[in-house]
């Protein structure tokens, strides 16, 4: 269980942090007192509970909050406030907590054992991403729909490079070759890579898909996929290839070179 904490009181924030490791299930805390700093760093993490300061000076604790759900719809809130005159509009943001400073122990502990409580059992989701033709991925045989389609054209290039880690460079060097890689392009970038994963979160998988110093990656031993069959020599996915692979993106024309050239070697065998 991941806690991210935003206080610009920093002597609070270090003893809200420092209370957050002793509760059993929480793993990882990170500490802001910064705003804008903490929510640069949720574009690249993933977080389940942030606390939050109600009264900062640089964003507002209620306004921060509405961004950190509009990056990451399934981060809980638990709220810190001086008083309860911001309680009602806490609420409106769908926060799960709003604890009175100074903040004990025992109170942190029992709103996040609240908020853990109303967390779903996770069940494991079958996930199937086809490659041969069209580029579809199927959650329990459901048909992900992506808000953009340039979402799921980064996710498509990621499935294509089999795990391997890609920068936003790279990235926007295949899917707009004819463009500079300048401020605007690498903020239009940003708001796709941002509605990807919140399709993802909203699907429940978005563990296929990790973001790690400035690089993106999918994790290919979390989902099935017809073109990884192939290459490892699975019969039934030699059979389902039909010569196409990913029609819509001219950049798959390379690994559909090579799925050609593996599947002629392979009837060639055959026939020797």
């Amino acid at each position: 269980m991941n806690v991210v904490c935003v206080d610009d009181e920093k002597i609070l924030m270090e003893n809200t942090i420092s209370m957050c490791l002793d509760i059993p299930n929480i793993t990882d805390v990170k500490g802001f007192t910064s705003s804008k700093e903490m929510l640069e760093w949720l574009n690249e993490n993933s977080v389940d509970i942030a606390l939050i300061d109600i009264e900062m000076a640089e964003i507002n604790g209620l306004d921060l909050a509405k961004k950190v759900k509009d990056i990451s719809p399934n981060t809980d809130i638990i709220f810190l406030a001086e008083s309860e005159k911001f309680a009602f509009e806490a609420f409106s943001v769908r926060a799960l907590g709003y604890l009175l400073k100074p903040v004990s122990k025992e109170a942190l502990e029992n709103e996040i054992n609240y908020v853990l409580s109303r967390k779903p059992v996770n069940k494991e989701k079958k996930v199937k991403i086809k490659t041969f033709g069209s580029f579809e991925v199927y959650v329990n045989e459901k048909q992900v729909k992506f808000h953009m389609a340039k979402c799921k054209e980064i996710l498509a290039y990621l499935v294509d490079i089999q795990g391997d880690s890609a920068t936003r460079a790279e990235i926007a060097a295949v899917l707009w070759e004819d463009r500079i890689y300048d401020r605007k392009l690498q903020k239009q970038l940003d708001v796709y890579i941002r509605s990807l994963r919140k399709t993802l979160e909203e699907y429940g998988i978005a563990d296929i898909f990790e973001m790690k110093r400035a690089t993106l990656r999918i994790i290919p031993e979390k989902f099935e996929c017809d073109v990884y069959k192939f290459f490892l020599g699975d019969a039934d996915a030699v059979k389902e290839y039909r010569g196409e692979y990913m029609r819509a993106y001219s950049w798959a024309s390379i690994t559909e070179g090579t799925l050609y050239s593996h599947q002629n070697n392979s009837f060639l065998g055959l026939i020797k």
